[in-house]
């Protein structure tokens, strides 16, 4: 099996996740000619194109591999670092942008529960990216071997991969109170639903149509939709008076205890069951990383 150079997979990888040839060069330090260069040699040793040039810039097949590859390196030489702060402290430094560990978390759980479980491992220096996406698509992160973990609604282990339970978000239909007396006085109904504007986090965002559907026992729902792609954003938006949304009750608990906002499908949640998945490697990192968002979801979120 052929050995592959350190500098030459971090390229690749910093190609990926920088987006292009100039940023990577910037993040290793090094010419944009020195990236093409190592990325060159490492196709060569390969034998195939590991980069489409494309924009956004995309990895072959191959180079999802060796991209996987990359992360599991790094992922080593952090659980190196972990071992070697507890026996010499003094002697390993506080974390380099290389080693950065990539995990995939949706937007809602990163604005209530998620952040809290992970400042321990923050603090304690290892180096986390955390990237966002819709709760249905962060697997797709870690399908393509782009991140080691990802908090996700789908149930089934990928292949190499563990899969954990954390419990289920509760979503919650909320208007701003004045906005909810004169727009939707009597709740959320199929008389009026289509009368409100809708806000979601973006155009993948089906959450919103799927609960007024169950909300009110309707098969197809169309709404007016604005787009906020910020969790914190969408409940800023609805305490402006913009319209309605569909969040996690986590999230406006206060407003909901203050009467800012009000619950306008009074009786009805939607509970989305989320679950951690992550390669199944014997790592001290992993292990630390699934600690601590299991512990911190089982003291947030609801029973899955």
């Amino acid at each position: 099996m052929s050995t592959f150079d350190p500098d030459a997979l971090e390229c690749l990888a910093a190609i990926v996740e920088e987006g292009g040839f100039e940023r990577a060069a910037v993040r290793l330090s090094i010419t944009q000619s020195a990236v093409s260069q190592r990325l060159r040699s490492l196709e060569e040793q390969v034998g195939t194109v590991l980069i489409v040039r494309s924009r956004p810039l995309k990895p072959t097949t191959a180079g999802r591999l060796l991209l996987k590859h990359a992360l599991q390196m790094r992922l080593l030489r952090a659980d190196l670092e972990r071992d070697l702060s507890e026996l010499t402290p003094a002697a390993v430094g506080s974390g380099q942008d290389e080693e950065r560990i990539s995990i995939a978390v949706n937007a809602d759980s990163i604005a209530s529960w998620a952040l809290p479980a992970l400042s321990a491992l923050a603090q304690q220096g290892l180096g986390l990216e955390i990237i966002t996406d819709d709760q249905d698509f962060t697997i797709e992160w870690l399908r393509e071997g782009r991140v080691l973990g990802c908090v996700t609604t789908l149930k089934q282990a990928l292949r190499s991969c563990k899969m954990t339970p954390l419990g289920a978000m509760r979503y919650v239909a909320v208007a701003e109170a004045l906005y909810a007396t004169e727009h939707c006085p009597q709740g959320l109904s199929p008389h009026n639903f289509r009368s409100v504007p809708f806000i979601a986090f973006n155009r993948k965002d089906d959450l919103q149509s799927e609960f007024v559907g169950r909300a009110l026992g309707l098969q197809r729902v169309a709404l007016r939709q604005l787009y906020v792609p910020s969790s914190e954003g969408q409940v800023r938006a609805v305490l402006a008076g913009w319209g309605v949304s569909v969040v996690p009750e986590l999230q406006v608990r206060e407003h909901l205890q203050s009467g800012r906002l009000v619950d306008i499908a009074a009786g009805h949640a939607l509970p989305v069951k989320l679950y951690w998945h992550c390669w199944n490697l014997d790592s001290a990192v992993l292990d630390a990383l699934t600690r601590s968002l299991t512990t911190a979801a089982a003291a947030a979120l609801a029973p899955g």
